[in-house]
């Protein structure tokens, strides 16, 4: 049955698309329940966007919560597939703490996950259905891409402890190259110390651009690997109408507790704040005592509504 789209809004319409699209690629509709044990949340606060959870007291006397996440359900809830590989995707709610009057907030999220044995093939499957995604929101996008375990060795080459990595870190994330040679003349660490970071994290642009630098700059601190991982990663845009739209950009970070590998962000002309993110979190599935490899995004609806009401995007 074809739907209607002009009975739908514009967060119902981008919805229904990007099922489409994740339904071509080969991927299976997950549906999930609104409630989850409060504990699976509490023990892995770091990985929500949101420290903010909403819980209450079931019939049981057992302390639930509504969802504020949809990848920890799915890691709990799905088994280990060993060689192969699980392709999901979900169009779910997720409901968090708010700072505003009403106390909290209902998210609607659209997403992958692939889990299994995730390799260079996926992972470019998935970079490849992260920039078609945001094509069907706007042809006006860009895709900011980043390795974290390149990122994380440098940044571990001058940090001294746990506190000096996520200041540095958090500066990174910002792109606050002033504050990283700050911290580091804080540490009493030699100057020209974090020359390398900050090299890498000013290398920002097309792959064509900057992947030679970043090659060079891996190749110097022993890095290849990471490096030949992010240029395959990539390469599937090269040629195409794509490649100008994607960009390599070290500040995009995840928690390295959980994330490792390829990161990525999305965002909209004419809007601020990334529309889209995802990454690979092995780490995540460790932790979890999981032994599949993992990759996934999502795109936050939520964060469009502004854009609909603007009329940037005619269905």
């Amino acid at each position: 049955m074809e739907i209607n789209e002009a009975v739908l809004d514009g967060r119902e319409r981008i919805g229904f698309r990007l099922r489409e699209l994740y339904h071509r690629h080969g991927f299976s509709r997950y549906r999930m329940g609104k409630f989850e044990e409060y504990d699976l949340y509490s023990r892995n606060k770091d990985f929500l966007l949101s420290d903010g959870v909403i819980t209450f007291t079931d019939a049981g006397g057992r302390l639930m919560a509504l969802k504020p996440d949809v990848t920890l359900s799915i890691v709990k809830n799905i088994r280990d597939c060993g060689e192969g590989l699980q392709k999901l995707y979900y169009h779910e709610n997720v409901y968090r703490i708010s700072a505003g009057a009403d106390g909290f907030r209902e998210e609607t999220q659209v997403g992958v996950e692939c889990m299994g044995q995730v390799e260079g093939k996926t992972i470019g499957e998935i970079l490849r259905m992260a920039a078609e995604s945001l094509e069907n929101l706007q042809p006006e996008y860009v895709l900011e891409i980043s390795h974290l375990d390149l990122l994380s060795a440098l940044v571990d080459g001058v940090a001294m402890d746990g506190r000096m990595r996520e200041r540095i870190l958090r500066c990174a994330g910002e792109k606050n190259l002033h504050g990283i040679a700050e911290i580091c003349r804080e540490a009493g660490l030699q100057a020209g110390a974090e020359d390398a970071l900050v090299s890498l994290l000013s290398a920002y642009g097309t792959p064509r651009t900057v992947l030679p630098k970043i090659l060079k700059i891996a190749q110097e601190n022993g890095c290849e690997g990471a490096a030949r991982e992010l240029s395959q990663a990539v390469a599937g845009f090269m040629g195409t109408a794509a490649e100008e739209k994607i960009w390599i950009d070290f500040s995009a970070t995840g928690d390295l507790k959980y994330y490792n590998g390829i990161a990525f962000k999305g965002f909209l002309e004419g809007n601020p704040d990334p529309v889209l993110s995802g990454g690979q979190y092995d780490a995540l599935m460790r932790r979890m005592h999981r032994k599949d490899r993992a990759i996934g995004f999502a795109v936050f609806l939520n964060r469009l509504d502004g854009f609909w009401e603007k009329g940037e995007h005619e269905g």
